[in-house]
C-alpha cells in the first residue's frame, strides 16, 4: 500500500506540490493526470525519495525513505538512466546484488526476453537505443518484484510491442496484490486497465475518481480532465 498524506515540495518560491494526499491500495492500478508542469513527476521523485518534501509518505507502513519501504519499491523513471560502461545483463546483476536477490536469474532472463532483449545482454548501456534504455529501466525496475511500484511515463518511447508487454506486466503486477501508480498524460494508453485516478492541476489534486464511481455516475475521464486542466477555454470553444 502507499499513503501520500499532506506532502508540499517548494523550489525556493515555486510550489511544485501543495498539500498532496492519496492512497493506492495492493491489487489496485491508479493514475496520475495532469498537463505539463502539473507535479506529476515531483510528487513521483518525492515517493521514490529523490527529493525532501514536507509531508509524509508510507509504503506498506514504512517510512519512504526507510530501507524496508525501498526493498518494496519499485521505480522506473521517466528518463532512464543506465551506465555507460554496464552491459545489459550486468544491469540486471546489479538490481540484482543491490537488492540482495536469490534466484533471480530465470526472472531475468524472461523479463529480458519479453522486451526483446535476449540477445541484448552483452551490449553496454551507452550503445543501445533510447527505447531500449527504457525497456533496460522497466526490467531493472520489476526485477525485485517489488510491491509498490512507480511508472512515470513509462510507454513514451516504447515500440508497440514493448507496449503490450508493459501493460500485461502491470495487469500481472496487479494480479499479484501491487499497489501501482502510473503518472501519464497520455490518456488512452492506459484506460483499459486503471482502477483510481487522481487529476493535477498546479501542484494540487483537482480531482479523484475511482473507476466504479465514474461508471456509475456516467461521468466521462477524458471530458473531466479537460473540464479540469483547461476549463472554461474549452466551454467556450464547444459554444462557438
Amino acid at each position: 500500500m502507499l499513503s501520500v498524506r499532506g506532502v508540499t515540495k517548494k523550489y525556493g518560491k515555486l510550489i511544485a506540490n501543495d498539500n498532496v494526499s492519496f492512497e493506492i491500495n495492493q491489487g489496485e492500478i491508479s493514475i496520475l493526470l495532469g498537463p505539463n508542469g502539473a507535479g506529476k513527476s515531483t510528487i513521483i521523485k518525492s515517493i521514490a525519495g529523490l527529493l525532501k518534501f514536507n509531508g509524509n509518505i508510507y509504503i506498506n507502513g514504512n517510512e519512504n525513505k526507510s530501507i524496508s519501504a525501498k526493498r518494496d519499491l519499485g521505480y522506473i523513471p521517466e528518463l532512464p538512466a543506465l551506465y555507460d560502461m554496464l552491459t545489459v545483463g550486468e544491469h540486471m546483476e546489479f538490481i540484482a546484488r543491490a537488492y540482495s536477490l536469490e534466484n533471480w536469474k530465470e526472472r531475468s532472463e524472461q523479463l529480458l526476453e519479453r522486451f526483446e532483449l535476449g540477445d541484448k545482454k552483452n551490449k553496454l548501456g551507452s550503445g543501445l537505443s533510447k527505447g531500449m534504455q527504457q525497456k533496460i529501466s522497466i526490467c531493472c525496475g520489476l526485477l525485485p518484484n517489488p510491491k509498490v511500484i512507480l511508472f512515470d511515463e513509462p510507454m513514451v518511447g516504447l515500440d508497440p510491442h514493448a507496449i503490450k508487454e508493459l501493460k500485461s506486466l502491470i495487469v500481472e503486477k496487479k494480479s499479484e496484490g501491487a499497489a501501482i501508480l502510473i503518472s501519464t498524460h497520455m490518456l488512452d494508453s492506459v484506460e483499459e486497465f486503471w482502477n483510481s485516478t487522481n487529476i493535477m492541476i498546479e501542484g494540487k489534486i483537482a480531482a479523484r475518481r475511482t473507476r466504479k464511481e465514474m461508471e456509475g455516475s456516467g461521468e466521462d475521464l477524458e471530458a473531466l480532465f479537460f473540464k479540469i486542466t483547461e476549463g472554461d477555454r474549452i466551454n467556450m470553444e464547444v459554444d462557438k
